[in-house]
């Protein structure tokens, strides 16, 4: 996260801190964390429904190729979970507020910037299909990445100002000026490279006074970072006497910077700074300062992981983790981005971070609905005894005995709640040998945590069962809303993978002929005239990406018992949110999916597993559904108990062009209660 003010207090002197850079034909350490934020936020893509996964892939895809074009091998480095200290709790929830706000402000109309939920896991799946090394850490990347950058004598990309803090020897590139959209060629060869400014720290210290670079994680302490808390850096500059004021807040924090700089370059090394800046601090406050400062200098150290062994033989030793005794395939799925870091924050710190959505903020968090599927993941991860209480007691001031705290929105503010784990038999109660559970040991609790019988799913294409048994799971929840025109637009939208198959797969022609392009080419139209903001519309779509977030880890966490499915064009939210703006208006999905044979046929696949699990009221005229809603609201009754699709050519209203149409269609055969659990 880095310095508030350094990065704009560098980038103001970009000609005396920074040499231009042609990169080609070299490694290149990457931030994770900085690249997917940056380009899903300086890619002029739409914020405001959820998320255009399939922009943000097409983006990162381009990103990729003009790497590969100049001959630069690219490594990402992601971030995992939380660092077992919790020294940054403080920062993270300041941040989680920040990013709150902007939610709100998106959902009002105004500005502001929050990554879609499932962009991290989206991001994952591209550098996987693109064959891009990456590995994530246990806890935070910053000293990962320097550490093999400095093996590899390579730079790092990032917008990370603490990089202009580390000793990097091949220096660091700032993703804000790293040109690669602007791939240029070397005269006279059919060589490429990208323009890019590279911060050199020599040049930096040169400026002040030829400083001493062991200084700087001193002045980045000093400064203010993610461990240090301003209140007592305010109060030793105060007394310090060194100038503080400037106009606005940049000028205030680049008036820091250059007094902290100047003062610090006065001394030979930190070990004389910090014996004067005791000298401000009360006699019995100094033991406890002393061993702050130097305990958030050693961040700007060395790490102990090698992560070019990983990338050289998948090997990767993290001692934090070494010490929690995790079991090796956890330790193993972690490293590989084939578990959440929500999976490892649970597991040794017993808290998870619930990120916020554009919602309706008047409304409970969309994370409620999901809350049950944690439940399950939680039980897995701590209903053990032995070994998972002694990572319990590593961290520092767990909750309660089994109990996870929950760190979420409530209406514009944080909330933090317990939550306990489901109770699971016990054969799922030893994390270490639950991979070797048979497949449909674990396939089963799956489907029993989302409330679907797995003959539903047996007409669904693989790619699309666990976001189908995701949506049966979703629809029946009793704080979910839907309307059938949600339903409708979710699952068109979910065409939209398989049909950008078929018009980019040569060969498939034949076919239909124009007809899946024809359909491409309207989804496209429809998706670039989203229509306003309706936000309990938004806000419904949300609690689907956390349904499927959710029903995400726990298929990871049980090895995938239903193939995990291809993320990247799965949801747009531009589309969704047209297709029901026009859906309610006076189009049919009749008429939608008349071009494409093929398509229709996959829609009503997909739309006869999700009716048989969705409450009857979603199928009638609008006055009729809306009353009968308030009436369970008021008795408090599940909206599963009461499902369509019990009989044979079951009675179904569509609503479509101002008339009610009546659609006949069949349940699974012998599967009298589609959705009761077998």
């Amino acid at each position: 996260m880095g310095i508030r003010g350094l990065m704009s207090f560098v980038e103001d002197h970009s000609n005396e801190f920074f040499t231009d850079l042609k990169l080609r034909d070299t490694k290149l350490v990457i931030d994770g964390y900085a690249l997917f934020h940056r380009l899903c936020f300086n890619s002029n893509l739409e914020l405001r429904y959820g998320g255009d996964y399939d922009s943000f892939t097409d983006v990162v895809q381009k990103f990729f190729e003009s790497l590969f074009a100049c001959h630069i091998r690219p490594y990402v480095v992601l971030d995992g979970g939380c660092d077992i200290s919790d020294k940054k709790l403080t920062t993270l929830k300041d941040r989680l507020r920040e990013k709150i706000q902007a939610a709100h402000s998106l959902s009002v109309g105004g500005g502001g910037y929050v990554c879609p939920l499932l962009i991290r896991e989206v991001f994952i799946q591209i550098l996987t299909k693109l064959q891009v090394g990456f590995v994530q850490c246990f806890s935070e990347a910053d000293r990962d990445i320097m550490t093999l950058a400095n093996h590899w004598n390579c730079p790092v990309l990032s917008s990370d100002s603490d990089f202009c803090i580390f000793d990097l020897h091949a220096g660091f590139c700032p993703l804000s000026s790293f040109q690669w959209r602007n791939v240029n060629a070397i005269k006279g060869t059919q060589n490429y490279y990208i323009p890019a400014k590279c911060f050199s720290l020599g040049a930096f210290c040169h400026h002040f006074h030829n400083m001493n670079k062991a200084l700087l994680p001193l002045f980045a302490v000093l400064c203010g970072n993610d461990y240090v808390s301003p209140p007592f850096v305010d109060a030793f500059l105060s007394k310090a006497r060194l100038p503080l004021q400037g106009p606005g807040s940049k000028g205030r924090r680049h008036h820091r910077i250059l007094a902290l700089l100047n003062w610090l370059s006065h001394f030979v090394d930190p070990t004389e700074a910090l014996d004067k800046i005791l000298q401000y601090v009360p006699k019995k406050d100094r033991e406890s300062v002393q061993e702050l400062l130097c305990s958030s200098m050693e961040e700007y150290q060395q790490s102990q992981a090698k992560l070019h062994d990983f990338f050289q033989g998948g090997v990767y030793i993290c001692p934090d983790a070494l010490n929690l005794g995790l079991p090796e395939w956890v330790h193993v799925a972690l490293a590989k981005g084939q578990l959440s870091p929500l999976i490892s924050d649970a597991l040794v710190l017993r808290r998870t971070i619930l990120h916020t959505q554009v919602e309706n903020m008047k409304q409970p968090s969309t994370h409620r609905v999901s809350q049950p599927i944690r439940q399950t993941i939680y039980g897995l991860l701590l209903n053990t005894s032995a070994e998972q209480e002694n990572l319990g007691q590593k961290s520092r001031l767990p909750p309660p005995p089994g109990a996870v705290s929950e760190v979420e929105r409530l209406h514009k503010s944080l909330k933090t709640s317990l939550v306990d784990p489901v109770k699971l038999p016990k054969d799922h109660c030893d994390l270490g040998k639950l991979v070797e559970l048979p497949l449909l040991r674990r396939q089963r609790l799956l489907l029993e945590t989302l409330k679907v019988n797995r003959t539903i799913l047996e007409p669904i294409p693989a790619a699309l069962k666990l976001p189908i048994a995701v949506s049966c799971y979703w629809l029946q929840h009793t704080e979910t809303t839907a309307k059938l025109h949600h339903l409708q637009a979710l699952l068109l939208g979910m065409l939209l993978g398989p049909l950008h198959t078929m018009v980019s797969s040569p060969g498939k022609e034949e076919l239909q002929p124009g007809g899946a392009q024809t359909l491409y080419e309207e989804l496209q139209k429809v998706k670039e005239t989203p229509g306003r903001l309706h936000l309990e519309t938004a806000h419904i779509f949300c609690q689907w990406q956390s349904c499927l977030q959710m029903g995400l880890y726990l298929n990871q966490l049980l090895n995938t018992p239903l193939p995990e499915p291809d993320l990247t064009r799965l949801y747009s939210g531009s589309l969704v949110h047209g297709l029901c703006q026009r859906l309610q208006a006076s189009a049919s999905v009749e008429g939608l999916l008349n071009p494409c044979p093929e398509a229709k046929h996959l829609y009503e696949r997909l739309f006869t597993a999700t009716k048989s699990c969705a409450p009857a009221e979603l199928f009638l005229p609008k006055h009729k559904s809306s009353s009968k809603r308030d009436k369970h609201k008021k008795k408090g009754t599940s909206r599963s108990k009461n499902r369509v699709g019990t009989t044979p050519h079951t009675r179904l209203w569509h609503d479509r062009s101002n008339r009610f149409e009546l659609l006949r269609s069949e349940t699974p055969e012998g599967h009298p209660e589609a959705c009761e659990l077998a």
